[in-house]
């Protein structure tokens, strides 16, 4: 806290994170500060689409366009998080078959390889699309893992000297002659307050930076735009699914590690409940039955949880939906808008075109700090997708491979969950082998190396860095394996703690579909953790999640 810093940078999402790493690397002193976990916004509650932007390309081409570029630079700097499954948008007969030339057209505008196919063709490509489809479009979309690329931006601006702070709130701005010079943290776990000193603040907060911004009077005019998702209990479909007509409701199918989700719904929300977001029964009504339309066996997969969250959108008109907002980027200089110097403010966008949003961030940055560097983050590697000869080396050295590598889909059978990073993972005995999770196939190696290495205080943090209790059981059983070994770190009563505040946020996700397998495996679940583990006698403090 006696350090000084360039930058200090509010907000853990991919957007914060890949700022703070982007800064470190330019040789800012760095500080990354995040009032919860990695994640725990929008960047952690949305599809995992890998969006090759043709979703936009009709009505928002310049978005469209940033998405392509940043989609060809993920698949390269972060192929450990990225699944390139490939994309069909596909025409329903009830939706307007003249549609698909004004949509490949606008694709082709916006530099994104768009192919209309025969409707036979994309179902033996997709065999889980709707046979009655009488149109279909290939797009280069595909999945990606916003908890692990979030992970792996930290990591990487960790590596270049940033500091990172979780669960350390901002709860002022101090300034000085009309400039901003230092925040006020306020410590979740020790209750204590501290002041650290910057040269400037880069708001990364999300739909949060509404609230920090007004800590010095500034108005930020945010549109929050809620959306629903379903998460099924397999993987249904292998290749990205789009209608293929204007964005709509329940209209992307996302095939993403062991399971598919289908998304979103989109529809504006008070400011003040943005921290409580809820599921609705129409919601779940709306994503079933319009995902059945794209993937009928949608209407017999078990729906595994329903989860929503808030876009970070800058208001630009009366739109009630917001879906005709743009996603564009938006950078504020403060000095310029507000007249306050010593913050910006990096927000909109999407998760596709976060380090774009971190490049703008942080060439503002050092304008405004007098230092030239230029950015390397659209060719330099993230942590864990070094050159395919480095992993291929690490192949041939022999070592025998660990479940963490054995994986069941192609992308991690060939890279591991953490890619080459998977070499820190130890599996020397049969102990560290284990399995904590069949679901998601994670071993006790792996739950060791994510509480050494990748700040994780809870089970909540464990489950966003390694899809421990993400499967089919919910946390059903691996919560308890997993607080067993986090209990070494934390110890006995927390843990407990713990384990009743992480089921009870896997039953938040879900009762909105508590019915059928679902509900009886919450009841199975109840009576292993009240009866066995006794949780009906554990603390009644909540975990900082």
């Amino acid at each position: 806290m006696e350090k000084e810093y360039d930058v200090v940078v509010i907000g853990a999402g991919a957007t914060g994170a890949g700022t703070a790493r982007d800064c470190a690397k330019r040789g800012l002193r760095t500080l990354l500060v995040e009032s919860r976990d990695f994640t725990a916004g929008a960047t952690g509650r949305n599809h995992g689409l890998l969006h090759s932007g043709a979703r936009y390309a009709v009505t928002d081409g310049e978005s469209a366009s940033e998405c392509i570029r940043e989609n060809m630079i993920l698949r390269h700097i972060a192929r450990h998080c990225v699944e390139p499954t490939g994309g069909l948008f596909v025409t329903l007969p009830e939706d307007d078959l003249g549609y698909q030339a004004r949509f490949i057209e606008s694709c082709r505008a916006a530099g994104i390889e768009a192919d209309a196919i025969d409707p036979a063709e994309a179902i033996r490509m997709e065999p889980a699309v709707n046979p009655d489809i009488i149109g279909a479009v290939t797009v280069p979309d595909g999945a990606v893992d916003p908890f692990r690329l979030t992970t792996a931006n930290a990591l990487d601006a960790r590596n270049h000297g940033a500091d990172i702070l979780t669960y350390n709130e901002v709860v002022g701005l101090g300034m000085t002659s009309g400039r901003v010079d230092s925040v006020t943290l306020f410590d979740k776990f020790s209750g204590e307050k501290s002041v650290v000193r910057t040269r400037l603040v880069i708001n990364a907060g999300g739909i949060w930076s509404a609230r920090i911004a007004a800590m010095i009077g500034i108005r930020i005019n945010m549109f929050p735009a809620k959306g629903a998702l379903l998460i099924f209990g397999h993987r249904v479909n292998n290749v990205v699914i789009n209608r293929c007509r204007k964005p709509a409701d329940a209209d992307i199918l996302v095939p993403g590690d062991t399971i598919s989700l289908i998304g979103t719904t989109s529809s504006r929300v008070p400011y003040d409940s943005i921290d409580n977001m809820e599921v609705t029964r129409e919601e779940v009504d709306i994503l079933l039955r319009e995902g059945v339309r794209i993937a009928p066996a949608l209407a017999y997969t078990r729906i595994l949880r329903a989860y929503a969250g808030v876009r970070p959108l800058i208001a630009a008109d009366n739109d009630p939906s917001g879906r005709s907002i743009s996603r564009g980027i938006v950078c504020m200089d403060h000095a310029q808008r507000d007249g306050i110097e010593g913050i910006i403010t990096i927000s909109g966008g999407k998760l596709m075109t976060y380090r774009l949003m971190a490049e703008w961030a942080t060439d503002m940055a050092c304008r405004k700090l007098g230092v030239r560097a230029v950015c390397t983050t659209a060719t330099d590697f993230l942590p864990g997708s070094e050159s395919q000869e480095e992993i291929d080396e690490r192949r041939r050295s022999g070592r025998r491979k660990s479940h963490i590598i054995d994986m069941s889909t192609g992308q991690k059978a060939a890279r591991g969950r953490h890619g080459s990073l998977s070499r820190e993972i130890s599996f020397a005995d049969d102990i560290d082998d284990a399995l904590v999770c069949e679901c998601e196939q994670v071993s006790v190696g792996e739950t060791k190396y994510a509480i050494d290495r990748l700040n994780v205080n809870n089970l909540v943090n464990l489950r966003r860095r390694t899809r421990m209790g993400m499967g089919t059981c919910q946390g059903g059983i691996c919560a308890c394996r997993a607080s067993a070994v986090l209990a070494r770190t934390i110890g006995n009563e927390r843990a407990l703690d713990d384990v009743a505040s992480f089921v009870n946020e896997r039953w938040k996700g879900m009762m909105p579909v508590a019915w059928g397998q679902t509900l009886v495996e919450a009841e199975f679940s109840e009576w292993i953790y009240r009866g066995v583990c006794g949780l009906d006698h554990a603390p009644e403090t909540v975990q900082p999640s």
